[in-house]
């Protein structure tokens, strides 16, 4: 019988894994996440009251109210030009958030300052692609309804870009000013639709629709689109086309033939514009703000005011900071849906 030997090493035992240790960076991480999150909420449900008793009353005494005053909005002072900026894609609000400023807003705000006394002419400040064609009609009507009730001279001043809807919008004022290397034209009309069919053949998903009639679903990603579909959708793009060359056509006293020529959907810097009678003269935003002093008869470098609006821009600080980038793409792509647009696809 052979002897054991008590001086060989003993194997310990095994021990069960210890649970992994919270890392302390990222338990901080959640909690100022969370922090800022709950802070984010008090201030919203803190100054959407202040926001909803100061619109009424700037809307019930535009020049007795205090908030009015606080606000920039007095008409005490001299006569002035008024500067509403139109930055961006042009679209509606998002109405489940407050401070969201869409193409209502920019709407509103352009009536009320052309309501001002103390305004005598206003000058759009844009820099814009453009976006979707209800939008921008919007804008549209309200500077012809303000032009025809108040007859205040508008002046449109393009930025780095101002094409498609941006341009929309700018036929409809009396002069437009551009930057030489401006980006500007694009007169036309866009519906876009993905076709996700053979991705979905390839990984093994499939779609079912039911539908009241058959063209309930066009424009779905989820099948080919059908030649009866694209001729209703051309049909479309064609009036939409139709309703933007006429009003680029009234705007710039030229007709309707003429327009056609450069409305093909193309590019044109500022100062090819300019010699195409899409644009009035080269100049930057002091100069249009000259021009519409003129126009006025204020005046050049005329006092100039605008409609601002702290509460804005506060929560819109607040919703890009605290928005992951990555999840609001996602949720964007998700949600989107095929739109007309007037837009230059270009940015």
């Amino acid at each position: 019988m052979e002897e054991q030997n008590n001086n060989a090493p003993q194997t310990p035992p095994a021990q069960p894994p210890l649970p992994a240790a919270k890392s302390p960076a990222r338990s901080g991480s959640a909690f100022w996440v969370k922090l800022l999150a709950a802070l984010y909420a008090v201030s919203i449900l803190t100054a959407y009251p202040v926001i909803t008793r100061m619109d009424a009353a700037r809307t019930a005494h535009p020049k007795e109210s205090e908030l009015t005053r606080l606000a920039g909005l007095s008409e005490k002072g001299k006569d002035a030009v008024g500067v509403v900026p139109i930055y961006g894609v042009i679209a509606q609000g998002d109405s489940s958030r407050p401070w969201d400023r869409g193409s209502q807003q920019i709407a509103k705000q352009i009536t009320n300052m052309a309501k001002r006394k103390a305004v005598k002419a206003i000058v759009l400040d844009i820099n814009s692609p453009g976006g979707s064609v209800g939008a921008v009609q919007e804008i549209y009507s309200a500077i012809m309804k303000a032009k025809a009730e108040t007859h205040k001279p508008f002046i449109a001043r393009f930025g780095e870009v101002s094409a498609s809807g941006g341009y929309y919008v700018a036929s409809a004022c009396d002069q437009i000013f551009a930057l030489p290397g401006t980006i500007t034209g694009s007169i036309g009309v866009i519906f876009s639709v993905n076709d996700f069919a053979g991705l979905m053949k390839k990984i093994g998903m499939e779609n079912n629709t039911i539908k009241s009639g058959k063209f309930k679903d066009i424009g779905s990603p989820t099948r080919p689109m059908t030649p009866e579909e694209r001729k209703l959708l051309q049909g479309m793009i064609d009036d939409s086309y139709d309703q933007f060359v006429h009003a680029v056509a009234l705007g710039r006293h030229m007709t309707v033939e003429q327009v056609k020529t450069i409305a093909d959907g193309r590019v044109f810097t500022g100062r090819q514009a300019s010699g195409n009678g899409l644009v009035d003269k080269l100049g930057d935003l002091q100069d249009a703000i000259d021009a519409a002093g003129l126009a006025a008869n204020i005046g050049r470098n005329p006092r100039v005011v605008t409609q601002p609006d702290p509460f804005q821009q506060f929560f819109s600080m607040l919703d890009s900071r605290l928005s992951f980038s990555g999840t609001k793409a996602v949720t964007d792509a998700l949600e989107s849906a095929p739109t007309l647009e007037y837009r230059w696809y270009g940015r």
